[in-house]
């Protein structure tokens, strides 16, 4: 899905909801477990009570490596039943020496295939930049992330410039803003102000609305361009709504009330 497919699926849904399948077999409904695949069975009733509300999803592929050889025929059939009506991201964190790069990126963009994947920085240019030689398929690159270890690193300072600063600038000469989006957590919701000063027109994937705590009126505010140029995701707020056998409704209203308030906040912001 290319930029500008992808705005125009936030204006017709008026959404800029993606939902996270980050699926774990011990908190999923205990009736799907008798299943044949029970985590492509929670995954195909949470798509079709939530697809009318979000634009994006995002398996975080740990959630499937982990179970092995099953898992990862469960994430196959998940991409493939998501089709190509929304953006989809494998939350991967991948990153090494090119031509490992260029195998991670022939793994999930022509074999799965997935519209973009998350990749960390930390080797630097020649670990990213096989990633984004394939065309119409992004590089998401953790900038400034959501979890406590964040502070670690990336909020370290150098004349005046913070680490992840430094990330984004130098990737904007990597890849361009049809290629290249960023993470940026929304514990973080002062910054964004800082980074669309540096980065205008990327869009950023943001976690850690919800059950994190980020805020999303306050993420929207400080992050929205002309574009929209946010993804907010969700992930156990919704898929995990409820635990009973009416768990696809229960995270069918859950992403409708985001959706909603995300309608108003485009509103608000004279996106719509």
């Amino acid at each position: 899905m290319n930029k500008a497919e992808l705005i125009q699926q936030i204006r017709n849904k008026k959404s800029y909801l993606c939902v996270g399948l980050d699926t774990d077999l011990d908190k999923i409904p205990a009736h799907l477990l008798d299943r044949e695949d029970p985590i492509f069975e929670f995954n195909k009733q949470i798509i079709d009570a939530t697809r009318d509300y979000c634009v994006a999803y995002k398996p975080n592929v740990a959630f499937y490596e982990a179970y092995g050889a099953k898992g990862w025929m469960s994430l196959e059939k998940t991409v493939a039943y998501i089709g190509k009506t929304h953006f989809t991201i494998a939350d991967a964190k991948r990153g090494d020496i090119g031509n490992t790069s260029s195998r991670y990126a022939e793994a999930f963009f022509k074999n799965m295939p997935f519209d973009s994947i998350t990749v960390a920085p930390y080797m630097g240019e020649d670990s990213v930049t096989p990633f984004l030689q394939f065309e119409g398929k992004w590089v998401i690159l953790l900038a400034l992330t959501s979890n406590k270890g964040s502070q670690d690193f990336q909020l370290m300072q150098e004349n005046d410039e913070q680490l992840f600063e430094r990330v984004i600038k130098k990737a904007n000469t990597w890849g361009n803003t049809e290629n290249l989006m960023f993470v940026v957590g929304a514990t973080h919701p002062d910054y964004f102000t800082r980074i669309r000063k540096i980065a205008p027109d990327n869009f950023l994937l943001v976690p850690g609305v919800g059950a994190q705590g980020g805020d999303l009126a306050a993420v929207t505010r400080n992050g929205i361009n002309k574009d929209c140029g946010l993804l907010i995701n969700s992930t156990r707020d919704i898929i995990y709504a409820s635990k009973g056998t009416d768990f696809a409704e229960a995270a069918s209203k859950k992403a409708q009330d985001v959706q909603k308030e995300m309608e108003n906040l485009l509103l608000e912001n004279k996106f719509l």
